[in-house]
């Protein structure tokens, strides 16, 4: 058992303030698991612990779930809050052991505060640290929920988007190695493996460029901007041919040169490429534009898909937003704007007056060869 007085905010007090204190206090008893007080009660004043243990805690979020804050021993002051602010207790405190408490009201500490300002300085102080544990405790919880939700989401969109090529995968390669199968049949049977494989590469790529973030030492080199997009349309054009996608170029692609790390820029190709091959699913047109303008290369990539969904047309390159899918994690479009952005450009998408969704990307120019 200790004294209020052991408590370090008391404990300088002169002794006339600390006899008229202790002759306002009063102790109370609590049974283990007996309500000290609750949120919603009058804040007439602080408890500091004589023995026992109390939980302080506090209702949260609109389901109502109760956080614990704090748990305190012998000498710890809590219900400080009452000296601040003259409201209603904003949590509450829960004896969890046999526990006895020095109850002094809030009169008496008002007082003592105006005739010690070093008193109430050091009152302050004290409060203004619990204040301090709390919010950082609770900001490590959010923190914590939210990488859990994040992980969550991010582990049913891979699980249920990996479930369909692997599914296709299975019924191909029984459909392609029956003993009945015609020549025809096995060939189909490798496009749709391919395919499939093609599909499941591409999410991991997504994944692993998704997780990468954005690196401090991410290097730029002089590349041939007019090789790159020849590079990216001979890579796609097999899988554009499965699913009846034909691409066309409007124009040339400018000769000159971009700051840019090939394998990324890539990326941006293959991932718009394949969402605009996903929307069309029954095959369509995909066309590229080029154009040189202030010292940029402005790409337009336009398909005849259905278009742009007013659903996701604010949040289109937010990580985890997608609108009619059947496949894909969601992080395509963010991925791409992640990587203009580290190239020095930027990414914007519209709807074309035909319907389709036109994408529109720009690039610094080095200079021309």
């Amino acid at each position: 058992m200790v004294l209020f007085e052991s408590n370090a905010i008391f404990q300088k007090l002169p002794p006339g303030e600390r006899a008229r204190i202790r002759a306002a206090t009063e102790e109370r008893s609590f049974t283990s698991g007996q309500v000290i007080f609750k949120e919603g009660d009058a804040g007439d004043g602080i408890c500091v612990i004589k023995s026992g243990l109390v939980e302080i805690s506090v209702l949260v979020g609109s389901e109502g779930e109760r956080k614990i804050f704090a748990q305190e021993g012998p000498g710890a002051l809590f219900g400080e809050m009452a000296m601040v602010d003259d409201q209603p207790r904003s949590a509450s405190a829960i004896a969890r052991e046999e526990t006895v408490v020095y109850f002094i009201p809030r009169e008496a500490l008002l007082k003592a505060m105006g005739r010690s300002p070093e008193f109430m300085g050091r009152l302050m102080r004290g409060i203004t640290q619990r204040l301090r544990e709390f919010n950082h405790q609770y900001v490590d919880e959010v923190l914590q929920a939210e990488r859990l939700a994040l992980v969550g989401r991010f582990t049913r969109s891979i699980i249920h988007d990996l479930k369909n090529p692997l599914n296709i995968i299975g019924i191909a390669a029984d459909m392609a190695a029956s003993e009945t199968a015609t020549p025809e049949m096995r060939q189909n049977g490798r496009d749709r493996i391919r395919k499939q494989i093609n599909r499941i590469s591409a999410l991991v790529n997504e994944v692993v460029e998704f997780t990468r973030g954005r690196s401090s030492t991410f290097v730029l080199a002089p590349v041939e901007f007019d090789r790159l997009v020849k590079q990216a349309i001979h890579e796609l054009g097999r899988e554009m041919e499965i699913n009846s996608v034909v691409m066309e170029m409007e124009n040339d692609p400018p000769g000159v040169k971009v700051p840019a790390n090939p394998d990324r820029l890539l990326r941006v190709f293959h991932n718009l490429c394949g969402n605009a091959a996903e929307a069309m699913a029954g095959g369509g047109k995909i066309r590229f534009g080029f154009k040189l303008e202030n010292n940029h290369v402005i790409t337009t990539v336009t398909d005849t898909g259905p278009g742009i969904s007013p659903e996701v047309a604010d949040n289109l390159f937010t990580a985890f937003v997608t609108h009619g899918k059947p496949n894909g994690t969601g992080l395509g479009l963010s991925i791409c704007r992640r990587i203009i952005e580290d190239h020095r450009g930027q990414i914007t998408a519209h709807n074309t007056p035909e319907g389709g969704a036109q994408f529109v990307f720009t690039l610094p120019v080095m200079g021309s060869r």
